[in-house]
């Protein structure tokens, strides 16, 4: 309902013999490009904001160009770049990335992928990810006092920097080998072509890093590389065979696109890369050690294709759990109780809620009680006019209920801010009159942000923060706010470790039960003069761990950062809201 916008996702597909062999065998020269449009517009619920493809060609001669990138902004970014592929861009290593800014950070200049230019082939590099680094002004120390000036101050263009200057250190380890042997003039290119170690770059790369990722990236040599955080945040697909290695942000991608099984597709591990080399040849090899698994569970409830296999069950049970809380909510009167969803990622687990019902009553009613209408369009500049056509991107069924007789449950996937149900939901609901509405959210209270990828950076965006700061006010507990604080300003000037890091942002919401704070939500965000009645039902971190058991990520629910930058960052957050929105002297 409310769009959190979507985190990046990537593709890369290695194509193992020569392109000859495809254009004979499946008719085109374009085999691999249209694989890639394929995995990328399978992915583009990652990412609206922009796209972009690079490719490697293995055979073309010193003098043309070999290594080829083009990217373009807005939500038909991957047509636009499609249509501009020439037959001279087909190459064995292909990579594409759709793009969403975390970073507020936007314009063609943040698309990726992006290139490191040197006539050396070994040494050009190409680099795209689905991340968001929280140390990056520690790596950006590092790389000046090394001497290095970078030109734009953001986590990929340093990265790009920092494995562009690692690569080069390997090149010129190969050079001097290469020498020793006694090599000479070309022969030296070429033992370095293919003697290129990515993981020596990797391992003195990626261990200056704290945050979640899946980095990609192409080599003019002929290198192909993926690495998944050690924490496993980020998701990361591959498949190999006799004829190519593809991998993808989600697993329904390659099913699709390649018309595979779920058990046909591995799942890189944290710490892990999938690594090829020039000639093809591929493997998997650990890079840091796996910390403890922290796998984001955001992308099973929201992000990632309801699709998938696991997925797709995992987003029933979410549902169908809450069905105990729900019956409380509607006091045992299924019969007088209509059923929904809020669309679109929602409807899975209304699927579960509803077959959690059907066991316990048989049959429920069931409606299709709201509709997206339109997009509200950016140029209305005036924020009443805003606000005013906000109120109708979503519709209703009239008639789909009986006035004052009938509750409505209506489900989403997440309640995160809080503006839509102020702004339209409960507005357009009221008008139909329910005796009660029980808004049910099938993932726990967003009480946190996030720092791993997702757009989600400030506290007082969230309404369960807010609802907070309320309560906190309204029972003349200030000094927690002032105390909490002081203790995250004193945690910025320490140098944060697994064993110091501390989540002081916690203590916020330590007075108040999951139902007090629900209650205060329903306050905040209930419009002036509705009618009918609002409950509040969340996931419980229970339901949420029973339903999604291999994803244990949940900072976004307990504040339980699984790195220290992820801490650091949410004390900053609360030190930030202390200054510039309440804009207190403490």
């Amino acid at each position: 309902m409310e769009e959190l916008k979507h985190e990046c996702g990537v593709a890369m597909i290695r194509l193992l013999k020569p392109l000859s062999y495809y254009e004979s065998k499946y008719g085109t020269w374009r085999y691999g490009l249209n694989k890639l449009y394929l995995m990328m517009e399978k992915q583009h619920n990652r990412g609206q904001e922009g796209a972009g493809i690079a490719t490697v060609s293995l055979t073309n001669e010193p003098g043309t160009e070999y290594m080829f990138r083009e990217k373009a902004e807005g939500k038909d970014a991957i047509t636009e770049i499609f249509s501009r592929v020439s037959p001279e861009m087909a190459g064995e290593l292909l990579m594409g990335h759709l793009r969403y800014s975390t970073t507020g950070k936007s314009g063609l200049t943040f698309v990726h992928p992006f290139l490191r230019r040197n006539n050396w082939r070994a040494k050009n590099l190409c680099l795209c990810g689905n991340f968001n680094m929280t140390n990056i002004d520690e790596v950006f120390a590092y790389l000046t006092a090394q001497g290095q000036s970078p030109r734009i101050y953001g986590d990929s263009y340093i990265t790009l920097e920092l494995m562009g200057h690692r690569l080069d250190r390997e090149v010129e380890r190969l050079f001097v080998e290469a020498k020793a042997r006694g090599l000479e003039g070309t022969a030296i290119t070429d033992y370095i072509d293919s003697h290129v170690e990515m993981a020596n770059v990797l391992q003195t790369t990626m261990r200056h890093y704290d945050g979640g990722y899946v980095m990609c990236g192409l080599t003019g040599s002929g290198e192909m590389f993926a690495v998944r955080d050690p924490w496993g945040i980020r998701p990361a697909f591959y498949y190999r065979d006799d004829e190519m290695i593809a991998l993808a942000s989600e697993r329904p991608v390659l099913q699709t696109t390649f018309d595979l099984q779920a058990e046909d597709i591995c799942e890189l591990q944290p710490g892990e890369s999938l690594i090829v080399h020039r000639n093809g040849e591929s493997r998997l090899q650990q890079i840091m050690p796996a910390q403890q698994l922290s796998a984001c569970s955001f992308e099973r409830i929201y992000f990632s294709r309801g699709s998938d296999r696991d997925i797709y069950q995992e987003r029933k049970r979410l549902g169908e759990q809450l069905t105990p809380a729900i019956l409380k909510a509607i006091d045992d009167d299924v019969a007088n109780t209509v059923f929904s969803y809020i669309p679109n990622t929602a409807e899975v687990a209304f699927y579960g809620m509803t077959d959690g019902f059907r066991k316990l009553h048989g049959e429920v009613r069931t409606e299709k009680v709201v509709w997206k209408d339109i997009k509200l369009r950016t140029f209305i500049a005036d924020n009443s006019e805003r606000n005013d056509l906000a109120a109708h991107v979503y519709d209703v069924s009239y008639g789909s209920l009986r006035p004052f007789e009938d509750n409505l449950v209506i489900i989403d996937d997440s309640i995160v801010r809080g503006t839509t149900l102020r702004e339209s939901i409960f507005k357009i609901l009221d008008r139909l009159h329910p005796r009660k509405i029980v808004m049910v959210s099938s993932s726990p209270q967003i009480r946190y942000p996030d720092y791993y990828g997702i757009d989600m950076s400030r506290l007082e965006e969230l309404c369960a923060f807010r609802a907070a700061i309320a309560l906190i006010r309204e029972r003349g507990m200030q000094q927690l706010i002032a105390d909490t604080y002081r203790a995250c300003k004193k945690s910025l000037t320490s140098h944060p470790s697994p064993l110091t890091s501390e989540n002081h942002v916690r203590a916020i919401y330590a007075p108040f039960s999951v139902e007090e704070i629900n209650h205060k939500i329903v306050e905040m965000l209930r419009p002036e003069g509705m009618q009918a009645p609002i409950r509040l039902v969340y996931q419980s971190i229970e339901g949420l761990h029973e339903a999604c058991p291999q994803h244990p990520g949940d900072w976004y629910f307990t504040g339980r950062y699984p790195t220290p930058g992820g801490v650091r960052q949410v004390n900053q957050a609360f030190v930030n809201y202390v200054e510039q929105v309440l804009k207190l002297q403490l």
